[in-house]
């Protein structure tokens, strides 16, 4: 029982770990003939607790695993935080380079209940004449479900990543007009980065969040030319959101074209702490994106946060009608053959949108990817520290395959009375 709670205890609160089947063996290497010596040591999952080496899922999905969506927020606060005041091998120059943080909205598809605002931040009526509460589930929903357009809905959703593409192309366009350059010249004075994130409303359409910077030609290791400011940057964003379109699919005569929404919000990033609540801070900024990084369209509309498997499922699903209609015309315009590419029926539970939910361009600054080697190298060296061993002098042969996943109801039962380590890597687990 004791091990089996060390093993437990390894995953740090994950739900639903991978259970893998295998053996790792570390020997002993002579660094002058190169020879493999004794073993230092040996593990075969069939003896560990629980029969299995545990890993954590990694999932981002606060529904799917609190703990592992937790891991992967506080990352990308991290890799938000760097791009904005260094750090992870971003240089602390680019504090000062211009930023700011955006909101790019869908369009309108058909009137829908909401909270409307009036002067001081007042809550007036809804055009159905209620006063909505802030946890209203009626919030988002149409106001008539039969005159919503849920096809160009679930369309936009669906090419949201194709326009988010041809407005990042705009805005370097955008931004070297306004600098008085051609293209190809702004590439020797200037690059533009960004970091952003998709967000569902509560209608279920998607929108993103974005910092976007301008760096000078070899990103945030090079000061920007003077003439790029946040005022100007601001501007191209505007005219490149307001410029930038996608024309989508003709169903059945009708034709789509996709922009966004008449709701854009830039401002400005000050490295100054609030002042009065006014000032947009860089915590503040990476704390709020990094809180949509673990969320999809379960959260905001009650839909599903896995996918389908035929659509007579939904007759089982407690979700909302808003949301079973969204994924219904997702499934159904997915059989069609002129939609094959869009791959609807496969995102259906995200009712259409298909992309990456944080994404960044290559110079903003560090990745994920390095956040978790780095956290997974600084396990391994505590645990060779531990054990006594030096790396270099260590060979490691392993061979794991997958078993399954989840916890026994025993394991499960157990992992409840654990609280979470904080911070806790997903490396493999044993007692």
């Amino acid at each position: 029982m004791p091990a089996l709670l060390r093993q437990l205890a390894g995953l740090g609160g994950c739900t639903h770990p991978i259970r893998l089947d295998g053996h790792r063996t570390e020997y002993a290497v002579d660094t002058r003939t190169g020879e493999i010596g004794n073993v230092l040591h040996h593990l075969d999952s069939s003896s560990l607790p629980a029969g299995h080496l545990l890993v954590r899922c990694n999932n981002r999905r606060t529904t799917r695993c609190a703990a592992c969506a937790e891991v992967y927020r506080r990352d990308t606060f991290h890799l938000i935080t760097s791009g904005l005041r260094g750090g992870k091998g971003v240089p602390e120059r680019v504090a000062t380079h211009p930023r700011v943080f955006a909101t790019f909205t869908a369009p309108g598809f058909g009137p829908v209940h909401n909270r409307p605002t009036g002067p001081a931040g007042s809550v007036r009526r809804c055009r159905c004449g209620a006063l909505h509460d802030q946890d209203d589930p009626a919030l988002g929903t149409p106001l008539d479900p039969d005159t919503y357009d849920y096809e160009a809905a679930v369309l936009w959703n669906a090419h949201a990543g194709l326009l988010w593409r041809r407005f990042s192309i705009y805005l370097r366009r955008e931004v070297a007009k306004r600098a008085g350059l051609t293209q190809r010249a702004f590439r020797e004075y200037a690059r533009v980065s960004f970091a952003k994130v998709a967000e569902y409303q509560k209608r279920g359409a998607v929108h993103f969040h974005a910092v976007i910077r301008i760096d000078g030609p070899e990103g945030g290791d090079t000061p920007p030319p003077a003439w790029a400011t946040a005022e100007l940057l601001t501007d191209a964003i505007r005219a490149a959101a307001t410029a930038a379109r996608v024309d989508g699919p003709v169903l059945d005569g009708r034709a789509h074209a996709f922009a966004f929404g008449r709701q854009l919000d830039v401002r400005t990033i000050r490295s100054a702490e609030f002042d009065g609540g006014q000032e947009l801070t860089e915590r503040a900024v990476a704390a709020y994106i990094a809180k949509y990084a673990t969320k999809g369209a379960e959260t905001a509309t009650g839909a599903l946060d896995r996918p389908l498997r035929f659509l007579a499922e939904l007759a089982q699903l407690d979700i909302s009608d808003h949301a079973r209609r969204l994924i219904r015309t997702a499934w159904t315009l997915g059989a069609r053959k002129d939609l094959e590419h869009l791959r609807l029926r496969a995102w259906a539970h995200m009712l259409g949108f298909r992309g990456h939910f944080s994404t960044k361009s290559r110079r903003y600054s560090t990745t994920l990817g390095a956040l978790r080697d780095a956290r997974a190298e600084w396990r391994r060296a505590q645990a060779l520290a531990a054990n006594g061993t030096d790396p270099d002098t260590t060979l490691v042969l392993a061979h794991w395959v997958y078993a399954g996943t989840g916890l026994t109801d025993a394991e499960a039962w157990l992992a409840e009375t654990l609280e979470p380590a904080p911070g806790t890597e997903g490396e493999p687990t044993h007692g």
